[in-house]
């Protein structure tokens, strides 16, 4: 389905930006991946990618707080590939804690990474697809860009804003054969997830547990949570030609939390 295209997956070595970019590869996509840890972690990450989809697959170290770094991871894979295509912009971090004692440093991380860095990227890659006359951009947004929950100034704040982010650049590029949509994903279990548990249940003075089923899964009226397979299957089908109608949208895929 995506033979000949070329993709870009921010904050991929792990949980949904992993899961994603092989969704992607599975359907014909080169990609390139991103994201911090070893380098030999990535490494194996990126060759397991290449040999199991049998597509080209590069890494890319780039920094999201860094936007000249930005410009240039999308600038490489625009050089290696010929084009970026498909763009999916899912880097992000959490922190949580009450407003009155949120440390301004994570403030500025958690905007820079979940929000401004997504502006870089789609600012980097509008030109090419512009001139193809075909893209695919996707926003990992969250629930979160729905609703809010305490304690998540920051991220709430962030994912509100990718999801006005997201109308706007699709108004612009509507003409140009070239979607922008957003998925907000409900409380999936990814490794960012999982330190949300812990640092939850600190601030709230609870069990783990407590946490996992008293403050997220009750969010959720499937009471399960969310896999990293089924939000890359919602991304999959974005870039799909079945999608091309379906553009300035932010799709919950969140076991029923915003339906309430």
């Amino acid at each position: 389905m995506l033979t000949g295209k070329n993709a870009v997956v921010t904050g991929s070595t792990s949980g949904i930006g992993l899961a994603i970019a092989r969704g992607l590869a599975a359907q014909g996509a080169n990609v390139m991946i991103n994201g911090l840890g070893s380098a030999q972690d990535n490494e194996a990450i990126r060759q397991s990618i290449e040999a199991d989809f049998a597509v080209k697959v590069l890494f890319s170290p780039a920094n999201m707080l860094k936007p000249e770094q930005i410009v240039a991871m999308i600038a490489e894979a625009e050089q290696t590939f010929g084009s970026v295509d498909i763009l999916v912009n899912n880097a992000g971090i959490q922190f949580v804690a009450p407003i009155e004692e949120f440390p301004n440093d994570k403030w500025d991380a958690i905007i820079a990474i979940n929000l401004t860095s997504a502006f870089h990227t789609i600012k980097a890659v509008t030109p090419g697809m512009k001139q193809h006359k075909w893209g695919r951009i996707i926003n990992t947004a969250s629930a979160h860009a729905l609703v809010a929950s305490p304690y998540k100034s920051a991220y709430v704040a962030a994912k509100h804003a990718i999801a006005g982010l997201t109308k706007t650049v699709a108004l612009e590029l509507a003409e140009f054969g070239t979607t922008v949509n957003a998925i907000a994903p409900g409380y999936v279990w990814t490794p960012l997830v999982e330190q949300q548990v812990a640092d939850t249940a600190k601030v709230r003075g609870i069990s783990e547990e407590q946490v996992k089923q008293d403050v997220m899964l009750k969010a959720q009226p499937t009471k399960k949570f969310v896999t990293v397979e089924e939000v890359a299957a919602v991304a999959v089908f974005l870039c799909s030609d079945s999608a091309a109608s379906i553009t300035g949208s932010t799709l919950p895929v969140d076991g029923g939390w915003t339906a309430q």
